[in-house]
């Protein structure tokens, strides 16, 4: 493993251990070059999945690896400041990652990705379902937020 501080190709584990969610393993490295400490992570990939994005102008499409960190930034900015505790958003997002690698297919569209983190915030918190909303749905004006809300609450009543 690289070291973040000095780029040494080698560093020494100085403990393991899994995750409170069993998720992934913790590692703590030191660098055997500059001495300096870091930890990594390491979880199971089941597969290789691409997420194909469509580029909205003259429906050009990109596609790239899934990446879980851009779901764990997303639903993070969406729960910032609510209280929820970091191993419920692990667990949110593991779940995510399980849901795409186990759907059977190579190839996902970022839109599919985007409905699932929706429904997992939808169950999570609703202010964090509406702060990814407003972002995922592009919401232009502040009607937009409020019949988004508006549709929040009925759910909920049900």
């Amino acid at each position: 493993m690289r070291c973040p501080f000095c780029a040494h190709d080698d560093s020494q584990v100085k403990d393991s251990r899994p995750t409170e969610d069993n998720t992934a393993i913790r590692r703590r490295r030191q660098c055997d070059s500059c001495g300096g400490r870091f930890t990594t992570f390491e979880r199971v990939q089941l597969r290789e999945v691409t997420v194909v994005k469509s580029g909205g102008q003259g429906d050009q499409r990109r596609s790239e690896p899934f990446d879980r960190a851009k779901i764990e930034k997303s639903v993070a900015l969406a729960c910032r400041k609510r209280g929820i505790e970091q191993e419920r958003i692990d667990q949110l997002v593991s779940g995510i990652q399980r849901q795409v690698e186990t759907a059977g297919e190579s190839e996902l569209s970022s839109a599919r990705i985007g409905e699932m983190v929706m429904e997992g915030l939808r169950q999570l918190d609703s202010v964090a379902y509406i702060r990814f909303a407003s972002v995922y749905r592009d919401f232009s004006e502040a009607r937009d937020f409020e019949e988004f809300a508006s549709s929040v609450r009925d759910v909920g009543a049900s």
